[in-house]
């Protein structure tokens, strides 16, 4: 039977970057995202299949995984690329705004892995976290952002202990700068910036390891930069 991946934040960036090299290895495709034009889209260019999600919303991620397991029926990868950034400092942040990417870049990462398990704990299968450099450094006036990627990293490497014995295995990938919209702020030369093929390449080692070696985290530092950066990365 062919191998799926399920994929938020499909549309664009590394959530698409990864599809093109899924597709490539033969996996058949759920993208999602928020936006419906640009998942169908993104879905025709890749022979996928496109769900209009926003994982922010709770119905929404019990909705997409069930609408993949009825496809499909089976997951071997799930990529949480979904992902939203704004920046402002801790004393000035609103509140809506610190919801928002909480509600995005960890509680939807959260419900969406949490309904899919079953089927990954079947196929024994691999669960790709978009996380951040950010999450890994201090990041001041973005220290909502980085705070949640640092969870994203906590959740992965707590995931790996809980699916230990089925076999499923999670790492969180921590890039610097990646040439993506979300990352256009930075005035920093897209052909400068980490690619986001670059993390498709990351997941495609993944495919390759033995059952019995697991990367819990890979950070990706963009060459030429102090400390890394500190981004806004994701979808």
């Amino acid at each position: 039977m062919d191998r799926a991946a399920l994929i938020t934040g499909g549309s664009s960036g590394i959530g698409l970057a990864i599809g093109r090299m899924l597709r490539d290895e033969g996996f058949e495709l759920t993208l999602a995202s928020r936006r419906a034009e640009r998942v169908q889209a993104a879905a025709e260019e890749l022979g996928a299949v496109a769900s209009a999600a926003d994982v922010g919303n709770a119905e929404d991620c019990e909705r997409l995984v069930a609408e993949h397991r009825e496809r499909f029926g089976r997951i071997d990868v799930l990529v949480n690329s979904a992902g939203i950034g704004i920046a402002g400092r801790v004393e000035d942040l609103p509140a809506k705004h610190f919801d928002l990417q909480v509600g995005v870049n960890l509680r939807g990462l959260f419900l969406v892995t949490q309904a899919a398990i079953p089927l990954l704990r079947e196929s024994h299968g691999l669960i790709v976290n978009l996380a951040s450099i950010a999450g890994t450094l201090p990041t001041p006036g973005l220290a909502t952002y980085g705070a949640t990627k640092a969870a994203v990293i906590s959740l992965t490497r707590s995931l790996n202990e809980e699916l230990d014995a089925d076999g499923v295995r999670a790492i969180a990938i921590c890039p610097g700068f990646v040439d993506t919209p979300m990352a256009q702020w930075s005035g920093i030369a897209g052909d400068e910036m980490i690619q986001p093929e670059d993390c498709a390449e990351v997941v495609r080692m993944l495919l390759r390891l033995s059952p019995h070696a697991r990367i819990p985290q890979v950070v990706i530092e963009r060459a030429g930069s102090i400390n890394g950066d500190v981004p806004l990365s994701g979808a």
